[in-house]
């Protein structure tokens, strides 16, 4: 049977890797990849077309899809919240929709752990864990308001499948990530292990990660098995707790209070001195240890990386200048010395 699969948000750390697991499945025979902006890189069996899930009529593009990938979504301008509201929402929103309205057989969504509501560290959670995300970051607030939109749309003829991955990293998305989450000001010298003299964390603030190749298998799974449905947590063992972050940096842990640390991320958002908003440090404080049981008995996925390898990894992309040929993964895409983050306030998709 041929199998026509729609990627939404392609060109990305995770829709990079999600169209070099399709194209390798023989199931595969067609990959529709939609971005706003029409990348270099094409790899096999893709076309690109240039579309605002936001805006732009999406029927063309998903007529005869046996499945839609949705991955589109804004992390930046993280200043201006009507603007990620309306892409991360209301484009997705638009994308159920017309997904639906095509008659594809499978919806799989890009929804994250940051959807859960705060829970515990030392224990995992399964998929049941409630899901209205930590108020304070519009990330969390916008993964929980899609899902619940998705629980609006099941049981209309179309099998929907929502993926709660972790952190994503691999090498390519180091200037990427850099750029949302550290900014222009961040000495790439200081990345490398062994650099940094100390690490100043709570206790509380560890996290799960996995590697982009093990998330795109995963995508891959939910979009071509029959049996895919519901939703699965995907991380990678080990949970990044402070003392394995110290131990992968090849530094030394300082214990500090978690008000410390909120307080020093707001400071230097609003001084315009990095881009991320500090609710990314209460998710990274409230979100539960998820358990990954249900990907690997039920949709058959198994991660190849650690999370450790896997940030290694990253760092290495980070400090080196790895990259990609498209849009989001350009490793000089702030330009020289930085200066088109500086100029755009540190924060402002560029």
């Amino acid at each position: 049977m041929s199998r026509k699969v729609v990627v939404t948000g392609a060109t990305g750390n995770v829709g990079t890797s999600v169209l070099e697991a399709l194209g390798a499945d023989e199931r595969v025979d067609e990959i529709v990849g939609i971005a706003r902006r029409i990348s270099n890189w094409t790899p096999p069996k893709v076309t690109w077309v240039s579309a605002d899930v936001a805006s732009d009529d999406l029927s063309g593009a998903f007529a005869g899809a046996s499945a839609v990938i949705h991955l589109a979504w804004l992390i930046q301008p993280s200043r201006d919240d009507a603007e990620l509201e309306r892409v991360n929402v209301q484009g997705s929103r638009r994308v159920f929709e017309a997904a639906l309205a095509a008659g594809v057989e499978v919806l799989v969504h890009a929804s994250s752990v940051g959807v859960y509501s705060p829970g515990p560290k030392d224990r995992a959670v399964d998929e049941s864990w409630a899901r209205e995300g930590v108020p304070s970051l519009f990330y969390a607030r916008h993964k929980a308001a899609c899902e619940h939109i998705l629980d609006e749309l099941e049981g209309r003829g179309t099998r929907i499948v929502r993926l709660r991955p972790g952190l994503i990293f691999k090498r390519e998305a180091g200037p990427e990530i850099r750029r949302l989450f550290a900014g222009p000001f961040l000495p790439a010298w200081l990345l490398k292990p062994g650099r940094l003299p100390v690490l100043p964390l709570p206790d509380r603030l560890s996290v799960q990660c996995v590697h982009a190749s093990d998330v795109g298998n995963a995508y891959r799974l939910a979009a071509l098995e029959e049996h895919a449905e519901g939703a699965y947590n995907i991380a990678a063992e080990p949970v990044l707790d402070p003392d394995t972050l110290a131990k992968v940096l090849q530094t030394r842990r300082v214990t500090v209070p978690e008000k410390a640390i909120r307080v020093g991320a707001d400071l230097t958002f609003r001084a315009h001195l990095q881009p991320a908003p500090a609710g990314w440090v209460d998710m990274g404080l409230a979100v539960p240890t998820m358990d990954t049981t249900r990907a690997k008995e039920h949709l058959g996925w198994t991660p190849t990386v650690d999370a450790a390898t896997a940030l290694r990894e990253l760092l290495a992309g980070m400090r080196e200048a790895s990259g990609l040929d498209t849009p989001p993964l350009k490793p000089h895409a702030g330009g020289p010395l930085r200066i088109k983050e500086i100029l755009s306030g540190v924060g402002r998709r560029l």
